[in-house]
């Protein structure tokens, strides 16, 4: 961790461990589930809804360009007693974005955050010139060693029109870029059938280092989590053991009254 980032961390309130415990499943939150509300209800209501880890958003909540609103988040989290996990950026690894990624390290220092969350370019893996493969996995291979230098490790956002759209793809990219601190999340592909998507699940193995749940069938119709429990179940079922997060994303009509109901099923999936 370099010197600044040492100094940001300590001019800021302790936050709860974000060590995974004891290889549970951690049940938790995605802030950009509530971008309309302020940090302090989220957090609010994550805690309430019996969440334990969140991770912030850059986009409303805590952006890494203004250091005041990601120091408000921290105390949120910390007020609350809650771990955030990892800072959501929106970094595409674009040749022009290199430059500003050193103040989205700072800004997940500065939150507490272990991990950013990034994304594998933005277009598809299918459509892809060679030039633009190459330009992305240059430049994750340029905010992994920026992460590591600030002691964080990268996960790749598993999504539609990046390079991470598919299980293969994503092998293939996390190969390319060869860094110890880079992994992938994992989210059910849209309009794949529950065996198709575990069976990718499995495939990713290790390099899987979180989840975001949400229940979309068909397309991205939003159902209550329960409506696709099944899958959740088999999927936390293959995770056990491996203290990863298991972070809520999208609930029925963006509507925080039911994140109580979605945190519980949650839960019980997780075991």
């Amino acid at each position: 961790m370099t010197e600044e980032s040492q100094r940001n961390a300590a001019d800021h309130p302790p936050l709860p461990s974000a060590a995974p415990d004891a290889g549970r499943i951690r049940p938790g939150l995605c802030s950009v589930t509530f971008r309309r509300l302020p940090a302090a209800e989220v957090a609010r209501r994550a805690v309430d809804a019996g969440l334990e880890v969140i991770e912030w958003g850059a986009d409303v909540h805590a952006p890494a360009e203004q250091p005041g609103a990601v120091r408000a988040v921290r105390e949120v989290s910390a007020r609350h007693g809650l771990v955030c996990c990892s800072y959501g950026s929106y970094f595409r690894a674009g040749p022009a974005e290199l430059a500003g990624f050193p103040s989205v390290a700072r800004a997940a220092v500065l939150l507490g955050a272990p991990r950013i969350r990034v994304w594998a370019g933005a277009t598809g893996s299918r459509e892809a010139r060679p030039d633009e493969r190459y330009e992305t996995v240059r430049g994750l291979r340029e905010a992994a060693r920026i992460a590591a230098d600030h002691g964080l490790e990268l996960a790749t956002e598993f999504h539609g029109n990046t390079l991470t759209d598919t299980v293969a793809s994503t092998i293939r990219l996390l190969d390319e870029v060869d860094a110890d601190n880079v992994r992938t999340y994992w989210q059910p592909p849209q309009n794949t059938p529950d065996e198709e998507a575990l069976a990718g699940l499995v495939a990713l193995g290790e390099r899987v280092t979180a989840v975001h749940v949400f229940s979309w069938w068909p397309g991205n119709n939003r159902l209550p989590l329960a409506d696709r429990r099944d899958l959740w179940v088999a999927a936390l079922g293959r995770l056990a053991g491996r203290g990863l997060e298991a972070l809520l994303e999208f609930v029925p009509g963006d509507d925080p009254a039911v994140l109580a109901r979605e945190a519980e099923t949650l839960r019980r999936a997780a075991g």
